[in-house]
């Protein structure tokens, strides 16, 4: 970006990381304590900082985030969607609390009633009648290919370029620069050639997607309604009508996977925008901060599969976990969609979140930058692009890792935290309009020292 000075801001950064290592000295001591953990994290992926090693959390409540140093934070990241519904919410702290402890059980291998409660809830904001249980949405997207898979014959999983899937296998697909598909880069130990299990084609691509559906081998489009781990790539008018026709032409389902779309609403883009999926898969923010995922199955879909008497879905058929629908789960699942996400919540969330729309979208345009902002529902992002990117492969490329680094450690540095992967800020129901000015101050002093 040619009005980025990149010495000056190689320097500022620079600057912003020595600043964060004197702040956070019992951060730096955890972290250099931490040798037997893998890269130092209980994740990898933790490791993704921009401050040179991460802020260590002490405790978390609302849309706040204290660290061992003391210091506080206004929480945008929100565990990059587990905390939607804010940081220990006191409904799911009072359900999950009681299953504990006056109830009793964290693993019975038992149903409970309060999976039927969230059954009913699930169906009742999706449309889709019956669910199963997961605990994360990877797991749920895997046991959803496999049974589609299973009624269809077919190999193929067909997903978009840049989309994002948690760590399912048949996902991490790209089109490359010479429009043929490639696994995607970074790939971690493969079972197989990703090319020889998936298909892929450009988010907002009718015409890819055809051509892509038309070999006559894909089972099922597992794609989110709206890209958000790209950045946020919202689609074109008629786009996903369209999906939904060729799916239906060709003889695919098509999976929404709702695990960050749900921000859009109540139903997540699903109701939003009334989709018709044959399947929704959605993890993280419905368990309130407790590990779960959950897929939605159509009537058709499980009429076919429950008259299967070939396919075993109660012992070793490769479709459930020992874990999965865990009483704790259930009672926190439940707590948060019927007194924490509600529709009101989710009101009030995209309200926060349009004043951070407008918010970051003034202060571009007073810097004179060519850069773009978007929004769906509660959430919002910025992207150093302009117009906003209309495909994954368009967002992957206006990516800027050093520009990114320095306004994260900057805001960190200043109380406020983004997804540390890209620059995602989430709404709780415990945002509030003034931690949107706190950030906005803050954006605008970095860019103004950026800019000199």
């Amino acid at each position: 970006m040619p009005e980025i000075d990149r010495g000056r801001l190689r320097t500022l950064t620079d600057r912003e990381r020595v600043r964060f290592a004197e702040r956070h000295p019992r951060s730096a001591a955890a972290y250099a304590n931490a040798g037997h953990l893998f890269g130092r994290v209980p994740m990898t992926w933790m490791n993704k900082t921009a401050a040179g090693f991460p802020v260590y959390a002490d405790r978390a409540r609302g849309a706040r985030i204290t660290d061992v140093d003391g210091h506080e934070y206004v929480d945008f990241c929100l565990g990059d969607t587990a905390a939607m519904a804010g940081h220990s919410p006191a409904p799911v702290v009072a359900a999950v609390t009681r299953r504990l402890g006056e109830l009793g059980g964290a693993s019975v291998m038992l149903p409970t009633e309060d999976a039927a409660a969230v059954g009913e809830e699930l169906a009742r904001r999706f449309g889709l009648p019956l669910w199963s249980f997961a605990l994360t949405a990877t797991d749920a997207n895997r046991w959803a290919i496999r049974l589609l898979r299973a009624v269809t014959g077919r190999p193929r999983i067909l997903v978009n370029s840049y989309c994002y899937h948690g760590s399912v296998d048949e996902s991490l697909i790209v089109v490359g620069p010479d429009g043929r598909p490639r696994s995607r880069e970074g790939n971690v130990g493969a079972p197989t050639d990703v090319t020889s299990t998936s298909r892929v084609a450009e988010f907002n691509d009718l015409a890819g997607l055809e051509r892509e559906l038309a070999y006559g081998d894909v089972a099922a489009v597992l794609m989110e309604p709206a890209l958000t781990n790209i950045g946020i790539v919202l689609p074109e008018p008629s786009y996903l009508d369209g999906v939904r026709e060729l799916t239906r032409r060709y003889g695919t389902y098509l999976i929404n996977d709702e695990t960050h779309t749900f921000s859009a609403g109540p139903g997540g883009a699903t109701a939003a925008w009334a989709l018709s999926p044959d399947v929704v898969t959605i993890g993280k923010a419905i368990g309130g901060g407790v590990p779960v995922g959950a897929y939605g199955l159509s009537a058709e879909l499980a009429g076919r599969l429950g008259g299967r008497t070939d396919l075993d879905l109660v012992d070793m058929g490769g479709v459930g976990g020992t874990l999965a629908g865990n009483p704790v789960s259930m009672a926190a699942t439940r707590a948060t969609l019927e007194e924490v996400l509600t529709g009101a919540a989710f009101a009030g969330m995209a309200e926060v979140a349009t004043g951070f729309e407008d918010g970051v979208r003034a202060i571009i345009e007073r810097h004179a930058l060519p850069w773009s902002v978007s929004r769906l529902g509660a959430r919002a992002e910025y992207r150093f692009a302009a117009p906003a990117p209309r495909t994954g492969t368009e967002s992957a490329a206006c990516a800027d890792a050093e520009l990114e680094d320095f306004l994260h450690v900057y805001l960190l540095n200043r109380g406020v935290l983004l997804t540390p992967f890209h620059n995602m800020a989430l709404m709780c129901p415990e945002t509030t309009a003034a931690d949107v000015a706190r950030h906005h101050e803050i954006f605008d002093a970095a860019l103004t020292q950026l800019r000199g």
